[in-house]
């Protein structure tokens, strides 16, 4: 059972309140007027004032459903006014992925800019030079995976003593991941009287023996029961032939829509995208072996429209906060409940609606029925093949244009140096020429 009993947010009968009257200065509310947010989501309506007021809080709430700007805006807030020294921020946002950083830092940084305060992001697979100059020019509010922050603090070149309010996102990704070391590590290493909120789709096992050591008195509210559904997401398992399945994949991919593909290996993904490319489908790949850059590249061209199908693995798609995602697939079925919540979780975020289908051979049946049914999750079974008009009907799926995606051209690496040649070979390098493996490793 988690450590404190949770209050269930309900609507006011007077409405939502305004940003106002939860208690944001004026520079942030004009921020948000900018930004076109004019009503906040219920669990910021929820967790705002206390957060304002200083208390340490737990907030529970689906995917999609505002928890950046609610832990985020309510930071900054506290933040606002002081200065910062070098190499010591104030503010620390634990997240379990390089990509949710990312994703964190830019929702947050306009209105840190609005109140002039600074915020960056520290993440495996960029330059540690950078960040290291970053920090020594001062950072407010810090963004950070475990790792690399680990990384910055025994190198001396951050120091947590300053740090008054944190923020942990995701605190169960973090336990699945097993980052919890790590986390408490760092958190020891912040003033115990600080701060502290913490965010999770669940608030039991590793996440409770977080909250008893290192929140005090914490007030928890959740904007759904633990055992919710979406009810604006269908769940559909479709039955196929291992013969039939690499087609059924293609059909999914070559719907209109924005589509995640979800498998098993980083080698699947590699061998998925190129797959779909080779028929005609815009697909990019995400997995822990690509570089920060190539994963960057591809998210940001997938949350834009520019690609709108994306094949991923588990650990690198814990990082996807896209809007918009109609459909979700599971070409691999997930390896348990949890999993498939998580993957299912990437549509019908904020209120919208999607769909979720996961792809089940004969051999995968009854497995995969007793997983959705551990997962809470009534899913319909309908027997489908390539070209079938139910297939269509439910998923939006069409046969793709058969002709293969032409690959941008990347210009070769200028030399430092006069004389230099451009490579080995002197042959140009295509985007995706080759099995899509990265030219350096990701730390």
């Amino acid at each position: 059972m988690p450590a404190f009993p949770e209050q269930l947010w309900t609507l006011p009968e007077a409405g939502m309140p305004t940003f106002g009257e939860l208690g944001l200065s004026e520079p942030l509310l004009r921020a948000l007027d900018r930004a076109g947010i004019t009503e906040p989501f219920p669990i910021q309506a929820a967790t705002l004032p206390d957060a304002l007021a200083g208390r340490d809080v737990l907030g529970r709430g689906q995917t999609g459903s505002g928890k950046t700007l609610a832990f985020g805006l309510a930071l900054l807030s506290r933040l606002a006014g002081e200065r910062t020294a070098p190499k010591r921020p104030r503010g620390l946002v634990l997240v379990p992925t390089r990509e949710l950083a990312m994703q964190v830092v830019d929702a947050l940084k306009p209105f840190a800019t609005a109140i002039q305060l600074r915020c960056s992001v520290v993440v495996g697979g960029t330059s540690f030079v950078r960040q290291t100059d970053e920090l020594r020019r001062g950072v407010d509010l810090l963004v950070a995976t475990p790792g690399r922050l680990s990384d910055h603090v025994r190198q001396g070149t951050c120091v947590l003593s300053d740090v008054r309010f944190v923020a942990i996102d995701e605190a169960d990704r973090m336990a699945d991941m097993g980052f919890m070391p790590q986390v408490r590590e760092i958190l020891d290493l912040t003033p115990e009287d600080g701060q502290r909120m913490l965010f999770s789709a669940t608030l039991d096992g590793d996440v409770d023996k977080l909250v008893r050591r290192y929140l005090d008195n914490p007030v928890s509210h959740a904007v759904e029961r633990a055992d919710a559904t979406v009810t604006t997401m269908d769940h559909h398992l479709l039955l196929v032939s291992n013969e039939d399945k690499a087609g059924v994949v293609a059909e999914l991919a070559a719907r209109e829509g924005r589509t995640l593909l979800f498998v098993r290996t980083k080698h699947s993904v590699d061998r998925l995208t190129r797959k779909l490319r080779q028929v005609g489908i815009s697909a990019g790949g995400l997995h822990g072996g690509k570089a920060q850059g190539a994963r960057t590249r591809v998210l940001g061209q997938f949350r834009d429209g520019e690609m709108p199908v994306l094949v991923a693995t588990d650990v690198a798609a814990r990082g996807i906060h896209v809007d918009d995602i109609s459909l979700v697939v599971h070409v691999d079925p997930p390896a348990d409940p949890k999993d498939y919540l998580h993957r299912a979780g990437r549509t019908a975020r904020a209120g919208e609606s999607g769909t979720v289908v996961t792809l089940v051979t004969h051999a995968e049946r009854r497995a995969v029925q007793g997983l959705t049914a551990k997962a809470g999750v009534s899913a319909t079974s309908t027997q489908v093949r390539p070209g079938d008009p139910e297939l269509a009907r439910l998923t939006g799926a069409r046969a793709p244009s058969g002709v293969p995606m032409v690959e941008r051209f990347i210009p070769p690496a200028q030399p430092r140096r006069s004389g230099g040649r451009p490579g080995r070979s002197g042959r140009p390098a295509y985007a995706g020429a080759r099995s899509g493996r990265p030219t350096r490793r990701a730390s």
